[in-house]
């Protein structure tokens, strides 16, 4: 399907969640504003993630994914009055298209190629090699934009915490992920954070809600930390991440929102692969993988558990080889 970009008028966008899918939209949202300056770019997501691009200067209209029939039915209304020329449905799951199929508008939807990732996770059948990155998959769906080759954009109007604002050389550590198999132990975030400090680095402990006894547990193991995990705040986290040298994280939200502030990361990847799409986006920042071990992937997203009852996909990744994975980075900044 092609459509020409400069004479189209109205865009919307579907990608309901979450915080690093939406955060890998903002490449497209990006180019195809380059595109056509005058285009209207709107965009439906979960409210809870309303702040990732609350601020994006590419969105002209944010809409609030509703659940409740009713809310449903006034947001779906609202949207079929805007009479949309294109729809680019990057969530293409049962929700989205709930709305797409009553849209009368071209929709470009994007593949997710879950047989790909069966035959990759369960047969170790490979192929994705050659797949691209997320937001190039992205842009892909709609095959009417290249993109440029700058990275992920964020923007926040929050100060950071008046605990960073000193000359002290601060670490971030970012120890959260949804699933057991993508989370670098909290015994491996603790020597970690010892030997930071023992490197005269200030460590800083950032995460959501879902985080905030993880990163208590950990403040509580360490000398002199600063603990700012929060309910979820995404501004007030990018703005203390920017205050940092560089962030330890794991294959997560955080780790895309350090990649969107230009704030290098050290990512630990355990139960997922590069070929999956969501290594750091155009970023100085370093993956460390076990990637010669057999039974890797064993998820594309994550699970409670490890299959193999070994985990060493994280525990062959010890706190001393991050150490020296943050003086590589720290050599390139």
């Amino acid at each position: 399907m092609y459509m020409n970009l400069g004479k189209v008028k109205k865009i919307l966008v579907i990608r309901l969640s979450s915080l690093g899918d939406i955060l890998l939209t903002t490449p497209l949202l990006r180019s195809i504003k380059k595109t056509n300056s005058d285009i209207s770019i709107d965009f439906i997501l979960r409210e809870e993630y309303e702040d990732i691009l609350v601020h994006n200067p590419n969105i002209n209209k944010l809409y609030k994914y509703a659940e409740s029939k009713l809310e449903k039915q006034i947001l779906f209304n609202s949207i079929i009055a805007q009479n949309y020329e294109i729809v680019i449905d990057l969530q293409n799951n049962i929700r989205s298209r709930e709305l797409t199929r009553i849209l009368e508008c071209p929709v470009f939807k994007l593949k997710k190629r879950h047989i790909d990732k069966f035959l990759f996770v369960y047969l170790k059948i490979n192929k994705l090699k050659d797949a691209p990155p997320i937001p190039v998959r992205y842009a892909n769906a709609f095959d009417m934009i290249e993109l440029d080759d700058n990275g992920l954009d964020f923007e926040t109007d929050n100060q950071p915490n008046e605990q960073l604002q000193t000359d002290e050389k601060f670490i971030g550590i970012c120890p959260g992920a949804k699933h057991y198999t993508k989370r670098w132990p909290k015994g491996y975030y603790i020597e970690l954070g010892k030997l930071l400090e023992s490197n005269n680095y200030e460590v800083v402990l950032l995460g959501g809600k879902d985080d905030l006894d993880l990163c208590d547990e950990i403040a509580k193991e360490l000398s002199n930390p600063i603990n700012l995990c929060n309910e979820n705040d995404v501004m007030q986290t990018a703005a203390d991440m920017m205050m940092c040298k560089a962030v330890y994280c794991n294959d997560s939200g955080l780790m895309h929102l350090a990649a969107a502030v230009n704030v290098p990361a050290i990512a630990f990847f355990g139960s997922t692969v590069r070929e999956f799409g969501f290594f750091p986006y155009k970023s100085n920042s370093l993956v460390m993988e076990r990637d010669e071990l057999q039974c890797r992937p064993c998820t594309h997203i994550g699970k409670k558990w490890c299959p193999q009852r070994h985990f060493s996909c994280m525990l062959e990744i010890t706190p001393e080889d991050a150490i020296e994975s943050l003086n590589l980075v720290m050599e390139q900044i």
